[in-house]
């Protein structure tokens, strides 16, 4: 089968995902991100009240997609980030020579993943944005035309899919959403556990990790870890 037939195929799936009334978790194993000719796609839901970017879905599930959603989380800055505030989709074919003003913090992050080139598109309903869907490359270079619009055809197939998965993680109380992975579990425990161990609200406990983990060059999710296993000392002198 040639891969233009993979992708009619990947869409038609799509389709009858939404008509069934399922979630994102349907969409775990199709490997969409290389028959775009990306290496990774990744959802980030922008969360009610705060704001936030938080990532729910990745193609492949594991490696360079947290990693990179993780470092945007982290510095506040990226394509991603870009793509979530400004509302329109941002395109780089090659972040070696893109203009570090644009993302001064991110881009010399980035340099020591394997991520070359990157295409951000807000995810809109109704008008309104619920999410960006990210693809990154590992070599640089522009999306050809086709290889654009299957990413617009593939957006608008997941679309309904992160819709749902939205509405069940908001109403439901165990606060994940059937067909959703908690990427950040951990990072909101420990910004819970250390709002009332310094009596603070979650917001502020959280941006003190996030500032922590940017000032010492660490993994916001690691730093997480340590924290929920006394292995990080929490108190207003470390945060």
């Amino acid at each position: 089968m040639a891969r233009g037939d993979d992708l009619e195929a990947i869409l038609a799936r799509l389709r009858r995902a939404a008509a069934d009334g399922q979630h994102l978790g349907a969409t775990a194993s199709l490997r969409i991100a290389v028959l775009l000719g990306l290496d990774v796609l990744t959802i980030d839901l922008i969360t009610a009240g705060a704001g936030t970017l938080e990532l729910v879905w990745c193609d492949p599930a594991d490696g360079l997609g947290p990693e990179l959603g993780n470092l945007q989380y982290t510095l506040g800055d990226g394509p991603t980030v870009e793509a979530a505030q400004e509302g329109y989709t941002v395109s780089e074919p090659d972040l070696a020579t893109t203009d570090q003003a644009r993302w001064p913090l991110f881009l010399p992050a980035a340099m020591r993943f394997p991520a070359r080139a990157v295409i951000a598109a807000p995810l809109r309903v109704r008008g309104g944005i619920v999410g960006v869907l990210t693809g990154y490359r590992a070599t640089p270079g522009a999306m050809t035309a086709s290889q654009s619009r299957d990413f617009r055809r593939v957006r608008h197939g997941l679309l309904p899919l992160l819709v749902r998965s939205a509405h069940s993680l908001s109403t439901s109380g165990s606060g994940r959403g059937e067909g959703l992975r908690c990427y950040r579990e951990e990072v909101q425990q420990a910004a819970g556990f250390l709002a009332v161990t310094l009596a603070i609200p979650p917001d502020q406990a959280l941006a003190r990790l996030r500032a922590h983990a940017f000032h010492h060059n660490r993994s916001l999710t690691d730093l997480a870890r340590d924290a929920l296993n006394r292995r990080l000392r929490l108190d207003d002198h470390t945060l």
